[in-house]
């Protein structure tokens, strides 16, 4: 592996592999190196992993369990932070079912596939927490910026009736009886009002500043998620016969969709049949999630997508609306778990090859026009061409 000698981090990734393989006390090794334990560990191991799985691939299995060891160990670690040790054992599962799959080793796929579920729930209840933690801070400053605000207006209005009322005599009394140079009450009263002033003046600056910012979060209300997959109706014959951009423009046409925060569109992009959607992709801001296949029988996408859209809805607690663009029955489950959190669900799908019990849960449909005639491959790339209409049906609530 290039820049081996380099890499810090490497002799200690190596050591833990190590101590695993004999059985041997690794906790003990992460106990004392816990600084090590970081965002960039998991991205070494992942890396270094699969330049061992091509470099000796007779070796790659039996690698794949020992990371998959490794990272049950990792899961389960206790010090340091919790949410990175996390991350680390979720990228040793998936780097691990790169060569563990269900047809090489169902078996070690299948509890490689539970753990991984396992971790993503963990962290999924961690982040869960921060979030109420969160939410209790701000209601707390909240309440403290409220009772303040308060008592400047009391204040303020009291000050303001001394200030009316010593005028009011002031102005009965000859102006040579008084002297406001030494009347010390009447300056310092003067400018307790004038600090009052200014200090609900900061006080109501803060508070618009506040309203602002949540009626900004509240107009990016929308997250899309493509599912690129059900939308080229498969792998064998690749239809591309599909605008993005029409249906990103269809999705804004309904009345619940203010303004679209994130759209995430899930593929494997190294397939160079979906090299024409790059250019729509990045005019709509749309972000590409690289899905390594894990098995022909698994499709690791749709489960990637539902993980995702859950965590948003902690995550994210202003989205509203969640747009699915697939037809995929699959996802009906996950309409429905969105709905318990009291989203808006609106699919997205070529109407005759669409789930009817998916159609059926969601709140609004947006039908697609189904491909009229089969685009195959039409060269020795297998590269799809892609037809020069794109058309999708008029909006159907």
């Amino acid at each position: 592996m290039p820049n081996e000698a380099s890499n810090p981090g490497l002799p200690f990734l190596q050591n833990l592999l190590k101590a695993a393989y004999q059985n041997q006390d690794v906790n003990l090794l992460l106990q004392q190196n816990l600084h090590q334990l970081n965002d960039d560990f998991a991205c070494l191991l992942r890396k270094w992993a699969i330049e061992q799985f091509k470099n000796q691939p007779n070796t790659a299995i039996n690698l794949a369990k020992l990371i998959f060891k490794f990272s049950n160990i990792i899961q389960q670690f206790e010090q340091g932070d919790k949410n990175i040790n996390l991350q680390i054992a979720i990228l040793g599962y998936e780097t691990s079912l790169k060569v563990c799959t269900y047809e090489t080793c169902p078996s070690d796929w299948a509890k490689i596939q539970q753990a991984l579920s396992e971790t993503y729930q963990q962290r999924q209840q961690i982040l869960s927490n921060v979030i109420i933690d969160l939410k209790s801070e701000v209601e707390k400053h909240q309440t403290n910026i409220n009772s303040i605000s308060k008592n400047f207006s009391q204040e303020l209005e009291k000050t303001q009736q001394q200030v009316e009322q010593l005028t009011t005599q002031l102005t009965e009394l000859k102006p040579e009886s008084v002297n406001l140079e030494q009347n010390e009450d009447i300056k310092n009263l003067i400018a307790d009002y004038k600090d009052l002033k200014q200090s609900q003046s900061i006080i109501h600056q803060i508070l618009i500043n506040k309203d602002y910012a949540s009626l900004t979060k509240q107009n990016f209300n929308t997250a899309v998620f493509y599912d690129i997959e059900n939308l080229t109706m498969g792998r064998s014959n690749c239809n591309l016969n599909f605008s993005l951009k029409l249906i990103h423009d269809n999705i804004k046409k309904i009345d619940i969709v203010k303004r679209v925060s994130l759209q995430c569109a899930y593929a494997d992009w190294s397939d160079t049949r979906l090299r024409v959607l790059r250019n729509e992709i990045q005019k709509l801001g749309i972000e590409a999630i690289q899905i390594f296949d894990f098995g022909h029988r698994r499709n690791a996408a749709d489960i990637q997508l539902a993980i995702d859209a859950i965590e948003l809805v902690n995550l994210r607690p202003n989205l509203e609306v969640f747009v699915i663009v697939s037809g995929d029955g699959a996802f009906a489950s996950l309409a429905k778990k969105l709905h318990e959190h009291n989203k808006t669900v609106i699919v997205c799908a070529y109407e005759g090859h669409s789930n009817r019990f998916l159609m059926s849960v969601c709140d609004h449909f947006i039908p697609l026009v189904p491909v009229q005639e089969s685009i195959t491959d039409t060269n020795s790339n297998n590269v799809c061409e892609r037809s020069p209409t794109h058309l999708t049906a008029p909006l159907r609530h």
